[in-house]
């Protein structure tokens, strides 16, 4: 009775664990079913909504075109005031990830693994940023962006967004440089390289996952950025793509299907781009969570 009693127990145990662990998954699954679809479905409707006329749009916002208006699309893709934006978001967005990871890298690396009074302190001044977005300094920005001479300029408008991208940045690398290992640091101050070597030929190189984070980061956080061009620049030309979205608004009526069309162009790149890196941005992110 006794050898019997013992595997009905440890079977009833077994499945009690396995029916556990399946209601976690189920429960996993459909939180992640709720939030892809919150996700998605915007932008899908967001698509659809461009191949359809102003009246379909308004009576059937959701469901399909009954007739596709290519044309939708085909006249924004042909239009030279959408390459001229697209143009201009991409080059203050590839300024401002380059500023971002140059600047980021070189003092996460400082703050990691170099002692010195005030480290701590200068630190937290970075991370201060963290707690304030770039629309509550917006007026004493245009001060300083003023009496630099850089209104309606491109520097403008990259100068304060790698400014305020610079504390989350930092904190990335630097835990990311934190968790390489010490055994790197020992064996290149053996062979006598310094803290310069070390950094560009063996801290960087290995940084792949965190560069690709903190890339992506700072391009998706500058290609939307709406309210910083807004308020430094002055002329069309140089106008990125979320202030071009004001050429479909009129008077009295607003195109919203091209508004929508328009978007979803302009969002694509964003879109292959974190694709492309997601298993980079993955890593990055969970950089040193496990030792």
């Amino acid at each position: 009775m006794t050898d019997t009693a013992e595997p009905i127990d440890a079977a009833t145990a077994n499945s009690g664990g396995r029916s556990l662990r399946f209601g976690t998954k189920a429960y996993l699954y459909a939180s992640l079913l709720i939030v892809a679809a919150i996700i998605i479905i915007p932008l899908i409707t967001t698509a659809l909504g461009g191949f359809k006329t102003l009246g379909e749009l308004r009576g059937n916002a959701f469901g399909l075109p009954s007739t596709w208006m290519w044309s939708n699309y085909g006249d924004i893709l042909m239009s030279h005031r959408y390459w001229l934006q697209m143009g201009n978001s991409l080059l203050i967005a590839g300024l401002t990830v380059f500023l971002v990871l140059a600047l980021s890298a070189m003092a996460a690396f400082v703050f990691a693994h170099v002692r010195f009074f005030g480290s701590q302190f200068l630190l937290n001044y970075f991370l201060i940023g963290l707690m304030f977005p770039a629309a509550t300094a917006i007026l004493p920005l245009f001060i300083r962006i003023r009496d630099l001479g850089l209104l309606d300029t491109y520097w403008g408008v990259v100068l304060p967004q790698v400014a305020f991208g610079l504390g989350m940045s930092i904190l990335l690398f630097r835990n990311y440089f934190r968790g390489l290992p010490s055994e790197l640091f020992d064996a290149a101050f053996v062979d006598g390289a310094g803290y310069f070597r070390f950094f560009w030929h063996i801290a960087l190189p290995l940084s792949r996952p965190i560069i690709a984070t903190v890339g992506i980061i700072s391009f998706v956080g500058s290609w939307n950025s709406y309210i910083l061009p807004l308020i430094m620049l002055n002329t069309e030309s140089r106008y990125p793509w979320p202030l071009g979205i004001m050429v479909y608004r009129g008077e009295f009526s607003t195109d919203w299907q091209l508004i929508l069309a328009f978007i979803t162009l302009t969002i694509t790149p964003t879109i292959v781009v974190f694709f492309a890196a997601q298993k980079h941005i993955i890593a990055g992110l969970t950089a040193g969570a496990v030792k």
